[in-house]
């Protein structure tokens, strides 16, 4: 594949163009998602990528230019990446390892519409440990586990697609957490919403195990019986919210209630996000 195309950081908020209402709104929910991450305490200032496919489209993601502090991004500041590193639309400098990374998981498992990578402190602190499983030590941990898989491989930068079809490789259609040996984490989801979700969860559950391992006291880990038991309660808990929006007569996932709500917050302080 060719290399992504580069192009100087636009200085100047562009017009916004006329967008499908989904691509609108997939825009403004990934451009809500970088505010949040910096809310909190996910981002790394301009580095690490959240991407999401195009709707509608089954050859581009969206991805905001490299150089943009993440509490800068905007809906229609985002630029459109073809999966062959073309620029299609949008000013600005499609960073190297986000196509890398981003391009090959949209484009060999399109379930993951929403990719999310972040160096995130404890999440990324349990990467850099011997023994960096997420253990059944509580509620939120058992309902992410099975989600995760596991890259104990560190093969350096990603500096070439390759890597990110090694990583698509691993999470498959299925698996929605990768976890990277001494580097970050994966999140993945079919809306921004649900990815979002998850990688909250995900950091807390983190942050509370990297907590209760700080007390030097042994992990009280939950029964495995206990764990299947509550698993199969979430399992039917999504598919009786159908899983991922709701429908007539089905009541919102809780991914979608939480980032309302966060959205919520973000409208009445940081609203330019939707320009």
């Amino acid at each position: 594949m060719p290399a992504p195309a580069r192009s100087p950081v636009a200085a100047q908020r562009v017009a916004t163009p006329q967008f499908s209402p989904e691509e609108q709104a997939a825009r403004e929910d990934l451009a809500a998602a970088h505010r949040l991450a910096v809310w909190h305490d996910f981002d790394q200032g301009i580095y690490n990528h959240l991407t999401v496919a195009v709707p509608g489209r089954d050859d581009a993601f969206l991805l905001p230019p490299f150089g943009l502090h993440w509490s800068e991004v905007t809906a229609s500041g985002l630029l459109t990446v073809g999966y062959d590193g073309r620029l299609i639309a949008g000013e600005g400098e499609i960073q190297r390892s986000a196509y890398c990374i981003h391009a090959p998981i949209h484009r060999l498992h399109p379930e993951h519409q929403v990719v999310l990578h972040t160096h995130m402190p404890y999440a990324t602190a349990l990467t850099r440990l011997e023994d960096n499983r997420l253990l059944p030590v509580g509620q939120t941990e058992i309902l992410l586990i099975d989600e995760i898989v596991y890259d104990d491989a560190y093969t350096g930068l990603a500096r070439e697609p390759e890597e990110g079809e090694r990583l698509a490789d691993l999470l498959g259609p299925d698996k929605k957490i990768l976890f990277l040996a001494h580097h970050g984490v994966i999140v993945t989801g079919r809306t921004t919403a649900e990815a979002y979700d998850r990688l909250f969860a995900l950091e807390r559950a983190c942050q509370v195990q990297l907590y209760a391992l700080w007390t030097g006291r042994p992990l009280k880990q939950v029964p495995a019986p206990l764990v299947e038991k509550a698993q199969a309660q979430y399992r039917a808990g999504l598919l009786q919210a159908g899983q991922k929006t709701a429908a007539p007569g089905q009541k919102p996932h809780g991914a979608e209630l939480h980032f309302a709500a966060l959205r919520r917050l973000l409208d009445r302080r940081e609203p330019d996000y939707r320009d």
